[in-house]
C-alpha cells in the first residue's frame, strides 16, 4: 500500500472509531443547522480534526479542503491536498440510518492520486491508488459488467439543500427510472460511487454535490474499470457539482438519459 493511502487509512479509520461511539448516543449530540437540510454535529468536527490532525503529523506541508473547516491557507498553492468528508451521510447518522461513511482523497498538482472511503457500519475500507486498482479490504474490486442500461440497478441523491434544479433532476429521475432495471436513493454520495467501484450498482448520477462528496469515489470508479465524468461526460464534475460515474457499457446511455438524449 501506497505510504500515503497507508496515513489515509489510518485517518479514516480513527474518525469511524469517533463516530461509530457516537452513534450509541444520539440523543447526546449536539447538532446544528448549516442551512435547509443540511446538519453537522459535534461528530462531524470530532471527525474531521482526526483526520486533520494524523495527515498534518505525517506531511506538515500538505493542505486540506475539508467539509467543516474549509480550505486551508494554503490550499490554493500547495501541491498536494487533501479532500476531506469527515462523514457523508449526516442526516441518515443521526436518524440511526446505517448508511454513511468517512472519505478522504488526496489530489497532487490537481490530480486525483489517493482514495479511501471507510464505511464503520459494515467495516468495508475501499481503497485506491492511481494507476494501481481499486480495492474493498484488500480484495481487488471491479466495477460490473452489465451492458445493457435496462438491466441496470443505479444510485442517485435527490436535491436536498437548495431546489433551484429540482424540476431538472425530476425529469432526469423520470427518464432514468424508464429506462433502467431500478434506481435507488440510500443518502451517501461517497458511499453510492464505492458501490459503482465494487459492483454492486451499475452507475450513479447527482447534482448539487461539493469536492469531498466525489473525489475519493471517483478516483475509486476509475481505478474499478469505471468512467465518471460531469453530465456531458467531461472531467468537470469537481467543479461543476455534476457527477455521473458507471460501468464503461452503462455510462453513455445513463448520459443520454440524463440529458434525455436518444
Amino acid at each position: 500500500m501506497h505510504p500515503m493511502l497507508n496515513t489515509a487509512v489510518k485517518a479514516a479509520r480513527k474518525a469511524g472509531s469517533i463516530i461509530t461511539r457516537a452513534s450509541f448516543d444520539l440523543d447526546r449530540l449536539t447538532v446544528r443547522r448549516k442551512a435547509h437540510n443540511d446538519f453537522v454535529s459535534e461528530v462531524d468536527h470530532a471527525a474531521e480534526e482526526a483526520i486533520i490532525r494524523t495527515l498534518r503529523e505525517a506531511y506538515p506541508a500538505h493542505a486540506f479542503h475539508g467539509e467543516e473547516s474549509g480550505r486551508s491557507e494554503k490550499a490554493a498553492d500547495a501541491e498536494h491536498v487533501w479532500i476531506i468528508d469527515p462523514l457523508d451521510g449526516t442526516t441518515n447518522f443521526l436518524h440511526g440510518f446505517p448508511q454513511y461513511c468517512v472519505s478522504i482523497a488526496l489530489r497532487h498538482k490537481g490530480v486525483l492520486q489517493q482514495a479511501v472511503i471507510f464505511d464503520p457500519n459494515r467495516n468495508e475500507l475501499f481503497t485506491a491508488t492511481r494507476g494501481a486498482g481499486a480495492f474493498l479490504n484488500d480484495r481487488r474490486i471491479r466495477v460490473s459488467a452489465t451492458d445493457k442500461l435496462e438491466d441496470a440497478l443505479i444510485g442517485t441523491g435527490f436535491p436536498f439543500r437548495e431546489f433551484a434544479h429540482f424540476d431538472e433532476y425530476l425529469r432526469m429521475f423520470g427518464e432514468v427510472t424508464r429506462r433502467c432495471a431500478g434506481v435507488r436513493r440510500p443518502g451517501s454520495a461517497a458511499l453510492d460511487l464505492a458501490w459503482v467501484a465494487a459492483g454492486r450498482t451499475d452507475g450513479f448520477w447527482e447534482m448539487g454535490l461539493s469536492p469531498w462528496d466525489m473525489a475519493a469515489g471517483a478516483l475509486l470508479v476509475r481505478e474499478a474499470g469505471g468512467m465518471v465524468g460531469d453530465f456531458e461526460g467531461a472531467d468537470g464534475f469537481l467543479d461543476s457539482g455534476r457527477i455521473a460515474a458507471a460501468n464503461p457499457k452503462v455510462f453513455a446511455p445513463l448520459l443520454q438519459a440524463i440529458s434525455h438524449r436518444g
